[in-house]
This record gives structure tokens, C-alpha cells and sequence, in this order.
């Protein structure tokens, strides 16, 4: 494609004229020309001397012409000097350190501790912590565990030995020996009656007596020794089922539960030598019980007075294994009496069950039933 253009000469003014030529001729519009220079500029060619503009298909121009690069881009300039390095800026102070484990004897306020910090509340044993980072406290942890089970109760302790026997208190003195009293004057002598016989004499009366016969006490004959036997009694007698108010009352066996008897002779107590479980201990067991007990089974059975008769007493267990032989025929209830035999431990004392055939161990304090007994 040819263009004629006037172009004098090849100044920086002529070179305006010529793109301002070509824009408005459509040179841009209508060439098909190559941007391809190294710097990517845009080359057409000027014939100098026929004033005639050329787009080149190629790189170079025809002979004669003269290469005119539009948008030639420049040389690339040489990087500028770097800037001097800028100032560091000043540390900041170290923050707070969140690791103060607090105490005291209610729960934390906002104001104490900061960030990280742990509370214990000594009268709670609660935990607290770590504290928020907006300065709250979290809920608290119990630091109590829960109560453990409770244990097996361990095994009875062996028996301790008996103590030594206190010693024997010392006699008091003699009374004074009172005056003698006049010689009465001698009376006439009576005659010889007919020679008496117990045969005719009832239990009840003084004479023989044979088990289930009435007794002078007015009860119930349970037991009888022997003719020949060493001790000052012979039969036994049981209180009538009618004996109390109340049949056979509920009494524990006495008001202080937690001690051994004290003994006769001497008012200490000890361990386990106050009573005795024999036929014939009975007696001796009650004494022992009356010198220790402001209330209870023994005082019961004493209080007792039937047939006139003020020797009644709480029988020992044998003497009421004996009432458990012929209970149909005194008439008890069927269950557990209280004997006067103090137990093995100070805390306990003998039963003997009447629906069980069988003697045991129970504490003093324990309601149980109450028959008392006589020797005669």
C-alpha cells in the first residue's frame, strides 16, 4: 500500500505530521503492517525523494527508503539504589505471666488475678481456673471426691485376761455386846403330843413337793434335787403366768448397758466373774445385778412378792433351760427370757429362747421377757 505524503525532511516536527498523517488517512485501520523490531515498534517506510509511505510485510524496507519505527519502545534504565533500611521499632513491654495459682476462703471476684491464673477456695475445696482471657472465672470443680463405700466391720477382738481379784476390804469392828436381858421364870412343862407327820403337809405348806405341785411362793414347782443334795435348797419354784400386770413383761436386762457387773465384795467391777450359768447361781447372779443396775430385769423379779415371800429372783440360763423342759407345765410364752448371766462381753448378756431351744448372746439394752424364780 502507497501513500504520498509531504515530507520536507526527517525532524521531529515532520515525524508528527507523519503519524497524524497516517491516523487520519486509516493508515492504522487499513495496514496490515508488522509490528517487528526487537522493541516491539511498528515499521513503515518513507521514500524520501517520491514522498511515498510504505507498509512492509517484512522487517526491512525497499532500497531507498528510509525505516521509520513507531512506539519504539525505549531502553530499559538501570535499577535505581535501594533505600536505607527503616528503624526498628521499640520492644513492647513483657505481658502479664497467667500462671499465680490464688487462695482464699470464698469464691474469686473479678478483680483478683489476671489471665491464666488458677483460685482455690480453701473452705469449699473448689478449683477456679485458668481465668478468662475478659478477666471472668470460669465455674469452679469440687476438688472432693465422693464418699467411699463403707468398710466390712473387722473381726471381734480376742478376749482379754481376767484381772487379778481386788483384796479383801478389812472387818469392821465388833459392836459393843448388849446387856443381858433377866432370867425369865421357867414355865410349866407342857405334855408330849402325838408325834407328827409331813405326810399330811402340802407343798405349798412345807411338806414334799414333786415338779407342777404349787409352791409356798405361790408358783409353779419346776425343779427338784434330791434328797441328799449339799445345797441349802431343794425346789424351784417359777412366779405364776399371772405374776405382773402385764404377763411376762418386756424389760431390758439393765439401765447401764455398757459396763461389767461390779462385784459383791468389793463394788468394782469385773470382767465376766460376777455371774454364774449353774442351777443355783441364780441368786447370787440377781445380787450382783441389784449392786450395779438402778433398773432393769433383776430389779423386776425382786420387786416380785408372791406368797408373802421376798426372795424371787431372775433366773440363771441353766435354771431357765430347766423352765424350758417343763413349760407346758409353767406356762411361758414362746420366746426369748432374760437369764442373770452376764455374757462374754460387757456389753451383753444370756437369753434363752423358748421357740428355738437354744441360749444366746444379747445386748443389755434389748426389750426381752421376765419370769422370776424362788429357792426353797
Amino acid at each position: 500500500m502507497k501513500e504520498k505524503l509531504l515530507i520536507p525532511s526527517f525532524n521531529k516536527s515532520s515525524v508528527g505530521l507523519l503519524i497524524i498523517a497516517l491516523v487520519v488517512g486509516g493508515i492504522s485501520a487499513q495496514a496490515t503492517g508488522l509490528l517487528n523490531t526487537p522493541s516491539g515498534g511498528y515499521l513503515v517506510c518513507v521514500n524520501p525523494k517520491t514522498q511515498v509511505v510504505t507498509h512492509p510485510g517484512t522487517s526491512t524496507c525497499p532500497k531507498g527508503s528510509k525505516k521509520l519505527v513507531l512506539g519504539a519502545q525505549g531502553v530499559t534504565g538501570t535499577n535505581g539504589i535501594t533505600g536505607a533500611a527503616g528503624i526498628a521499632g521499640i520492644d513492647g513491654a513483657p505481658g502479664k505471666n497467667g500462671n499465680t495459682l490464688w487462695s482464699g476462703v470464698k469464691d474469686p471476684e473479678i478483680t483478683v488475678g489476671i489471665p491464666g491464673d488458677m483460685f482455690i477456695n480453701a473452705t469449699t475445696n473448689t478449683l477456679f481456673g485458668p481465668k478468662n482471657l475478659d478477666e471472668s472465672w470460669s465455674a469452679g470443680v469440687s476438688m472432693v471426691g465422693p464418699k467411699g463405700a463403707t468398710g466390712v466391720a473387722g473381726a471381734t477382738g480376742a478376749t482379754g485376761a481376767t484381772g487379778v481379784a481386788g483384796a479383801t476390804g478389812p472387818q469392821g469392828a465388833a459392836g459393843a455386846t448388849g446387856g443381858t436381858g433377866a432370867t425369865g421364870g421357867t414355865g410349866a412343862t407342857g405334855g408330849t403330843g402325838a408325834a407328827g407327820s409331813n405326810a399330811s403337809l402340802t407343798c405349798a405348806q412345807g411338806g414334799t413337793c414333786i415338779v407342777g405341785n404349787t409352791g409356798p411362793g405361790g408358783g409353779i414347782v419346776f425343779y427338784v434335787q434330791t434328797a441328799t443334795a449339799a445345797a441349802p435348797w431343794r425346789y424351784l419354784e417359777a412366779a405364776p403366768t399371772t405374776w405382773a400386770a402385764d404377763a411376762d413383761p418386756l424389760i431390758i436386762w439393765c439401765n447401764a448397758t455398757t459396763g461389767w457387773l461390779k462385784l459383791v465384795s468389793t463394788g468394782v467391777p469385773a470382767i465376766a466373774v460376777s455371774t454364774g450359768s449353774a442351777i443355783g447361781a441364780g441368786f447370787s447372779n440377781t445380787r450382783a445385778m441389784l449392786g450395779t443396775c438402778a433398773g432393769g430385769a433383776a430389779n423386776a423379779a425382786v420387786s416380785y412378792n408372791g406368797g408373802g415371800k421376798s426372795d424371787w429372783f431372775l433366773p440363771s440360763i441353766n435354771e431357765l433351760r430347766e423352765i424350758y423342759s417343763q413349760k407346758g407345765i409353767v406356762g411361758v410364752a414362746l420366746t426369748a427370757y432374760w437369764s442373770s448371766s452376764e455374757g462374754d462381753v460387757n456389753t451383753g448378756a444370756y437369753i434363752y429362747a423358748f421357740d428355738a431351744d437354744v441360749a444366746g448372746m444379747e445386748l443389755k439394752s434389748t426389750d426381752f421377757r421376765v419370769r422370776p424364780i424362788r429357792a426353797f
